[in-house]
């Protein structure tokens, strides 16, 4: 007879699947594989990583340094590549404001990684504040304190687009009183933005209640217009920090998603510079510091001029992608959210229009998996960090769909879903 495996190792907690690597696994058991060219996967939150037009040339190699690049490197970065960010902040973010140094940049291993280091030093007892929806793994950050700190969770509501207004969040804060608020902005999975005075308001009333306000900001770049076109800008809440070194504010960044380097895994966290020598103590024993050959790549990516060009190329093949993927949806009848998101690249869409069982998210994922389309059900983005989950999920209805992929593969994926609507019908 098989014997749970589970039953073996008792010491062991089960860890579930992150909500996309879950669709990975699914999709794998039927011959899917990274690269596969037969298969659209739209679930997955990664950039198409290849030339797009207006980008400079992609990076493909790098120049070692012998024997320091065979040492272990600063757990927070070399000097070299946290300057780099930092100059890269104050060009994009900071001018005629007080720049970020050096000192204010903690460099790590991925967005992950970034956010873990963050989550290993708040005390116990601290009042943390989550948002509803928001990014999956914020779930697996929360998990470990749930016995040792208090955490608050803020639901937006789907009647308003899943947004959180300034004015709601401020009551929120006041009401609650948390230590830490962390949220995704442009938000994974429903792509709306909280910018501008809303932001600026946010900032406020976080300084004034003395609330650290962590800002994930990976998909800072992937900023519209209300009409579809790339906004000039990206949407970062850096231009309303006032004091660099006091404001309670922490934001995540990286090269994952704008300059489309997921495989390099850099990510930095910018803030004050107390608590990034917190972060950066707290690395010496989370993960041990960043690979120093892949900070030399990333000191190129980010010189002047051609990051600019980088982010404004993807910027511009994005808005593009996401007219394709607004507009195929609509045509086969999944419902577009309104507002429409104005920001990432995913468009976190209603099923309720669909005939039979292809209301559900997980049967339409199934469903799209035999048409070798990969999406990700909407319950992996309602966090719950004391994993209970309800017997009806509140997000069943709702599917994250990505354009990350390049225009054909998005083309593809939309012929191929209504084919499985056309079917159900």
């Amino acid at each position: 007879m098989f014997e749970n495996p589970s039953s073996l190792f008792p010491m062991v907690r089960f860890v579930p699947y992150m909500g996309v690597i879950w669709t990975i696994h699914e999709a794998s058991k039927l011959g899917f594989y990274n690269g596969h060219p037969e298969w659209c996967n739209v679930g997955q939150g990664q950039p198409e990583v290849g030339e797009i037009t207006g980008a400079p040339p992609r990076i493909n190699s790098v120049s070692l340094e012998e024997p320091i690049d065979a040492a272990y490197g600063p757990v927070g970065g070399t000097p070299e590549v946290r300057a780099a960010v930092a100059d890269w902040i104050n060009r994009t973010y900071r001018r005629g404001l007080k720049p970020y140094s050096a000192e204010n940049i903690s460099f790590a291993s991925g967005g992950r990684l970034a956010l873990t280091r963050l989550f290993s030093i708040f005390k116990d007892g601290s009042r943390i504040a989550y948002k509803n929806p928001d990014y999956t793994a914020y779930e697996d950050y929360l998990y470990p304190l749930r016995h040792s700190c208090e955490l608050i969770e803020l639901r937006a509501q789907e009647k308003n687009g899943f947004m959180v207004s300034d004015t709601e969040f401020s009551e929120f804060i006041k009401q609650y009183r948390p230590d830490a608020y962390i949220f995704s902005n442009p938000c994974n999975p429903t792509g709306q933005s909280v910018k501008g005075g809303s932001l600026a308001n946010y900032v406020d009333i976080c300084r004034k209640e003395n609330c650290l306000l962590g800002c994930d900001e990976f998909y800072a770049t992937f900023a519209y217009e209300e009409d579809g076109s790339p906004s000039k800008e990206p949407v970062s809440v850096l231009p309303f920090i006032e004091d660099v070194n006091k404001d309670p504010v922490v934001v995540f960044d990286g090269l994952t998603k704008g300059f489309r380097y997921p495989g390099w895994r850099a990510a930095w966290m910018v803030g004050p510079k107390y608590l990034i020598e917190m972060v950066n103590r707290a690395a010496s024993a989370v993960d041990g510091g960043p690979s120093t050959i892949v900070q030399r790549a990333a000191i190129e990516e980010l010189s002047s001029g051609h990051a600019e060009a980088e982010l404004l190329a993807t910027r511009k093949e994005f808005a593009v992608k996401r007219r394709l993927m607004i507009d195929g949806l609509q045509s086969i009848g999944i419902r577009v959210p309104d507002p429409q998101p104005l920001g990432t690249f995913y468009v976190w869409a209603s099923l309720e229009n669909l005939p039979g069982k292809l209301t559900d998210a997980d049967y339409f994922f199934h469903a799209c998996l035999k048409k070798k389309v990969i999406t990700v059900p909407g319950h992996f983005f309602d966090v719950r960090p004391y994993r209970n989950r309800p017997t009806k999920e509140p997000y069943s209805h709702l599917v994250r769909f990505s354009y990350g992929p390049n225009r054909r593969t998005v083309a593809t994926a939309l012929s191929r879903m209504a084919e499985v609507i056309r079917e159900h019908r």
